[in-house]
C-alpha cells in the first residue's frame, strides 16, 4: 500500500463532505468539518512536538535526525500541510530538485501565480517533447511533497551551448613525420 500525499488526502475529504452537503443535512456536514477541524489540530500539534524536539540540542548531538525527517516526503508533506516546515521555501524548492532524474537550474519563482522556472541544465535524453513533459512532471510531483507553494512548473528552452575554443597553435617541429630531430632520443 502506498502512502496518501497531502494533496490526495485533501481531495477525498473534500469529496465526503461535498457527498454530506449534497444530502442537505447541515448537521452532519457541521460535524463532519468538526472532526477533520479535530483531527487536524491534533496532528499538527504531534508534528509540532516532533519538530521541537527533535531540533532541541541534547547532551549527545544525534547525526541530524531533523534532516532524516524533512528529507521525507511523507513528513515533509505533513509538515507543509500544517505550516510546520522549519525550512524557509527556497530550501525546500533545492530540497525537491536535488532528487530529479535531471540537473535542473531554478529561474525564478512568481509567489503570486505559484509558477517555477526551471532550466535543464544537462542532457536529459534525446530532446523530444516527452522527455521534457516527464522532467517537467517530476519537479511537479518533487515539489508536492517538499514546497506546495510551488503549483506550476515551466521549463525555459535549453540555451544554445557555445561550441568548445579550439586552440589553435603551431606544430612542434617534426611532429607527425616520424623523424628525428638531431639530440632527440628516441
Amino acid at each position: 500500500m502506498s502512502a496518501v500525499t497531502a494533496e490526495q488526502a485533501g481531495r477525498r475529504v473534500e469529496e465526503v463532505l461535498d457527498r454530506l452537503a449534497e444530502k442537505g443535512d447541515a448537521d452532519a456536514v457541521g460535524a463532519a468539518e468538526d472532526v477533520v477541524r479535530v483531527l487536524m489540530e491534533f496532528y499538527g500539534s504531534g508534528l509540532a512536538r516532533v519538530v521541537e524536539l527533535l531540533g532541541r540540542p541534547g547532551p549527545v548531538p544525534a547525526a541530524e535526525p531533523l534532516g532524516a525527517l524533512l528529507a521525507d516526503e511523507l513528513v515533509a508533506s505533513l509538515l507543509n500541510l500544517h505550516g510546520l516546515h522549519p525550512e524557509e521555501l527556497p530550501t525546500r524548492i533545492d530540497r525537491a530538485l536535488s532528487g530529479l532524474p535531471h540537473v535542473v537550474a531554478k529561474g525564478g519563482f512568481d509567489a503570486t501565480s505559484g509558477v517555477l522556472s526551471l532550466r535543464v541544465e544537462a542532457s536529459s535524453g534525446c530532446g523530444c517533447p516527452s522527455t521534457r513533459e516527464a522532467t517537467r512532471q517530476a519537479a511537479l510531483d518533487a515539489l508536492a511533497c517538499f514546497a506546495p507553494e510551488v503549483t506550476d512548473v515551466e521549463l525555459e528552452p535549453a540555451g544554445a551551448r557555445e561550441p568548445a575554443l579550439l586552440q589553435i597553435g603551431a606544430r612542434p617541429p617534426h611532429a607527425g613525420t616520424g623523424a628525428l630531430a638531431p639530440g632527440d632520443v628516441s
